[in-house]
């Protein structure tokens, strides 16, 4: 176990290290900049580092030794539950729980929730915004370092995992709620379930080939009747 926690700490150090100079060199002249700026600032960045993984790892799938057996731990009507599978909730429930008590409960969480709802009053207040929003990206990538190893757990990666993950991601905060924690675990967990679904059962499923489709049709769905999301979305005023 001490070499899977310190697989945990380098993975998500790495991460941390990599979103901060993303922050520092493309996001921090655009602090005063129009949103769409930035919109398009994050699709030109996702690019940049997919053809750099690219250039790395090349396109095959690449897979690392078991980090967690995959030994069952219990069978229910011919369904296998293994450690491998435990162990990503093991994980996940405690990171959510320290996630939402420091975006709740600590200054810097404040911090942060004061810089996203109006940046001017949150510096005319004290509080730091530059570093803020760095600690953000910090903290944005070192949880990205910790889902990967969690993702690694169970499946091979390639070059362009993350640019896919990403799209799913993003799928599944407006499906539970934008800005809402637990909303977001619950909406990856019910596209999840989608997905196993659609490309396991053999009977009106249309199968792995409109695996994405499915999903992002779901996405749109929630956008035109339901746009809070699952749980309501968190909103600044609301916080």
């Amino acid at each position: 176990m001490g070499g899977l926690a310190a697989t945990f700490v380098i993975v998500a150090a790495f991460g941390a290290l990599v979103n901060s100079t993303i922050e520092f060199v493309a996001y921090r002249r655009l602090r005063n900049a129009p949103r769409l700026a930035v919109l398009i600032t994050a699709v030109g960045m996702s690019f940049i580092v997919e053809n750099i993984s690219l250039g790395i790892y090349d396109v095959n799938a690449h897979s690392i030794p078991p980090l967690i057996s995959s030994a069952n731990i219990f069978t229910i009507g011919g369904v296998h539950y293994s450690w491998d599978a435990f162990f990503v909730i093991l994980v996940t429930a405690p990171v959510l729980v320290l996630l939402t008590w420091l975006v709740k409960s600590t200054r810097q969480g404040k911090s942060m929730r004061a810089t996203s709802q109006d940046p001017e009053a949150a510096a005319i207040m004290g509080i730091d915004v530059n570093r803020t929003i760095s600690f953000a990206f910090a903290l944005a990538g070192a949880l990205a370092g910790v889902g990967a190893v969690l993702f690694l757990v169970e499946f091979n990666i390639r070059y362009d995992t993350g640019f896919q993950l990403g799209l799913i991601a993003f799928t599944a905060a407006v499906l539970g709620g934008i800005g809402n924690l637990s909303g977001a675990v619950v909406g990856a967990l019910l596209i999840g379930l989608i997905q196993a679904f659609n490309e396991g059962l053999s009977w009106f499923a249309p199968g792995s080939d409109w695996t994405r489709s499915l999903v992002f049709a779901i996405l749109i769905a929630i956008l035109v009747f339901r746009p809070e999301g699952l749980l309501g979305e968190r909103t600044p005023e609301g916080a």
